[in-house]
C-alpha cells in the first residue's frame, strides 16, 4: 500500500473550488512576484499619531534591489545637497490609497506637507521587499 500525503485528501475534496482552496490552505504561492504589492505606511503627522496609508509599491527581482540601492548610493554621492525625495518615492510607488489622485504633483505635495513621508515610504518599501516574514 502506497502512503499518501496527509494533505491529499483535503486537495481532492477541495478540488474543483479555488476560492475555498484558498481560504482552507492559504494564498498559492507563484514563482514569480506580480509586478506591484501592496502594504500601508505610517505617515508622520505632526502633532499627533502616525496614520496608516495603504501604497501600490512596485516590486524588484533581487538584482534589480541591489542595483537600485547601488544607484541610490550613486546618486547621493554625485548630488549631495540635492533633495532626491520625489525621484527616489516615484521610482518605488505605483499608487495609493488616499482620495487624492495619484500623481507626481499630488506625491510632491504630500512629500512637501509631511516632512517624514519620504523616508517612511523609502523604508517600508525596502523592508517588504527585503523581510522574512514569520506566521505561526
Amino acid at each position: 500500500m502506497e502512503h499518501e500525503p496527509e494533505h491529499a485528501g483535503r486537495r481532492d475534496l477541495l478540488a474543483g473550488q479555488p476560492a475555498l482552496h484558498q481560504v482552507l490552505i492559504g494564498r498559492m504561492f507563484k514563482l514569480k512576484a506580480d509586478p506591484t504589492f501592496s502594504a500601508k505606511v505610517a505617515i508622520p503627522v505632526a502633532g499627533g499619531a502616525s496614520v496608516e496609508v495603504p501604497f501600490t509599491f512596485k516590486h524588484r527581482t533581487k538584482k534589480q534591489f541591489a542595483d537600485w540601492l547601488e544607484s541610490l548610493e550613486e546618486r547621493r554621492k554625485a548630488r549631495a545637497g540635492e533633495n532626491l525625495d520625489l525621484e527616489i518615492v516615484l521610482e518605488v510607488i505605483a499608487g495609493w490609497g488616499i482620495d487624492e489622485t495619484f500623481s507626481n504633483e499630488n506625491v510632491e505635495i504630500l512629500l512637501e506637507e509631511r516632512i517624514g513621508a519620504a523616508v517612511a515610504i523609502r523604508d517600508k518599501y525596502i523592508d517588504e521587499l527585503t523581510k522574512q516574514r514569520e506566521k505561526n
